[in-house]
């Protein structure tokens, strides 16, 4: 794979968190959603996505899904958490 760094950490290769998550990718039909997020309705299809994948973690530094960490048991954290807690 070809080594990729990220924009905003640019001596940080995270080839193998993409290749990961390539590896473990599954595209699911957005299950319908009536609680929407008011902070961002943007955030919504995150959680649609979730809940139809029975996802239980959102990984994402956005401050909207940080805030509702928790909704319809779904853990939202920030990537370096996920890194630290499960990789």
């Amino acid at each position: 794979m070809t080594r990729i760094l990220s924009d905003n950490f640019r001596n940080v290769d995270i080839s193998d968190i993409l290749e990961l998550i390539l590896a473990r990718s599954e595209i699911v039909q957005p299950a319908s959603f009536s609680d929407w997020v008011y902070d961002d309705p943007d955030d919504d299809k995150f959680l649609t996505c979730a809940l139809a994948s029975g996802a239980m973690i959102i990984v994402s530094g956005d401050k909207h899904l940080l805030r509702i960490s928790g909704f319809r048991e779904i853990t939202v954290m920030n990537p370096r958490i996920f890194v630290e807690k499960f990789l």
